[in-house]
């Protein structure tokens, strides 16, 4: 009887991961328990150790063992481009699909009122220090195109602008390989929207 509560525990605690609800967890679990209990040692090892030891990047604010991340101590990367994203695993996906040179700010989030979720809860004050600094030159938004992101970029522009930086924001539309026959008028409204020059 206790083991199965242990097992229901363990299943429970597996539904804490994004997109993974109760018949998912319960195939992991017993995936774990009945053919890799070794694996499951070791994963549960590295996220005790994990926890522990991934803080935050005190420039970036992105996901590291370090005070400061290897983006943003890396000498080779320009300090007058910022690219800013909502979440630290908006830095990996742009920094493996890109050639950005540039460094980050990760917000952890978007403004969102209805949410209680303002400037001071995405680190506002210490994005502001970076843009009054006078080494900026361009700010890139990389917010999600979702009302709450839209609104997370223009307010990240207008502070922008009053400090003499350009801010631009990625483009939105057609996905490459994309047919307009299956495209949401959103999309597809958006990207005659952000249209420019052959």
């Amino acid at each position: 009887m206790a083991n199965q509560g242990l097992l229901k525990e363990l299943i429970q605690s597996l539904c804490c991961l994004p997109g993974v609800g109760p018949k998912s967890a319960q195939r992991m679990a017993f995936h774990l328990l009945l053919r890799n209990r070794e694996g499951a040692r070791q994963l549960g090892r590295l996220l005790e150790k994990a926890v522990a030891e991934i803080g935050y990047c005190r420039d970036c604010r992105t996901l590291t063992e370090a005070e400061i991340c290897e983006v943003c101590a890396n000498p080779l990367r320009e300090n007058d481009t910022l690219c800013i994203v909502e979440s630290a695993a908006d830095v990996w996906v742009v920094d493996q699909a890109t050639t950005f040179k540039g460094k980050y700010f990760v917000l952890h989030g978007r403004l969102s009122p209805l949410d209680g979720i303002g400037p001071d809860q995405l680190g506002f004050d210490l994005l502001e220090q970076r843009m009054a600094s006078g080494t900026l030159k361009e700010i890139i938004l990389a917010t999600n195109s979702t009302v709450e992101g839209q609104a997370t970029a223009h307010f990240i522009g207008e502070v922008a602008a009053k400090h003499g930086i350009q801010a631009t924001r990625i483009a939105h539309g057609v996905p490459m390989g994309g047919e307009l026959e299956f495209i949401d008028s959103g999309t597809l409204s958006a990207a005659f929207n952000g249209r420019r020059e052959l």
